[in-house]
This record gives C-alpha cells, structure tokens and sequence, in this order.
C-alpha cells in the first residue's frame, strides 16, 4: 500500500519530536464518502473530472454523479477520523484545477472505520455496491 504524509494538523504532545514511527503503526482505514453539489455541468466534463480526480488520488473507489451532483467513496489510511476527515474536506478543492472538477461544494461527508463499514455491508444497509470500482453516472 502506498503511504502518504497527512498535511492536517495533527493531535499529540505538540513536541514533534519521535513521533513519525508511533503514528505509522497507529494509522487506520477509513471509508470516506464525499457529496459535492452545485450548478449544473455538462455530463462529459463531470465524468472527465472525475475520472482525472480516480487518476489523481490512487484510493478513490467509485464515483457516481449527475450534472449537478456527486458522490466519491474512497479509503483513507490516517492516524484518526480528524486526519481521515481533514484530507477528505481538502480532497475537491485541492484537485478542482487539475482534474478541471466542477466549481460545486462539498455538501456531505461520512467518514467511517473499517469495522463499522464491514458491519453495515453485513447488516444489509452499508453503502449500495450499485457499480464496480470507477465513475459512473447514477
């Protein structure tokens, strides 16, 4: 799996000093759910972003979108929900130029550990496996 550097602020003793091996044994999976929203796009330029952002960001597991909305899944690997959370709420902005995303806001997210996801897919309400892993129209 290939690891990134968090760029959130992170939590701890403030020091900054030994902690780098401690938080790589400490990091987590998340389930992410990102929903953004805005004015209407053409279909082609929402699917071309979102295709670029999957080429962008290596975790991204499935978009679905319509001309005025979006909703990205992905896996997170962080320390914690704060970090997973962070770099999800930095995630549109910080890829809208170079994956020429729609100017949409983020209106939703859900940020889940690995055990909860696995228990709701079993429990039989966990996020719809509508599609395989990619971009799809709803």
């Amino acid at each position: 799996m290939v690891r990134r550097a968090l760029t959130s602020v992170g939590a701890g003793d403030g020091d900054g000093v030994g902690g780098g091996e401690e938080q790589h044994h400490s990091s987590r999976l998340w389930h992410v759910t990102l929903s953004v929203s805005g004015k209407p796009a053409p279909l082609p330029e929402v699917r071309r972003g979102l295709e670029q952002l999957a080429h962008d960001h290596p975790f991204l597991l499935t978009s679905r979108y319509a001309d005025d909305h979006a909703e990205i899944r992905y896996w997170e690997e962080a320390r914690d929900l704060h970090d997973a959370a962070a770099v999800a709420l930095r995630l549109w902005g910080e890829h809208r130029s170079s994956a020429n995303l729609p100017p949409w806001e983020i209106v939703g997210l859900e940020v889940i550990d690995r055990a909860t996801y696995h228990l709701r897919v079993a429990e039989g309400y966990g996020p719809p496996p509508a599609h395989p892993v990619g971009v799809h129209p709803y």
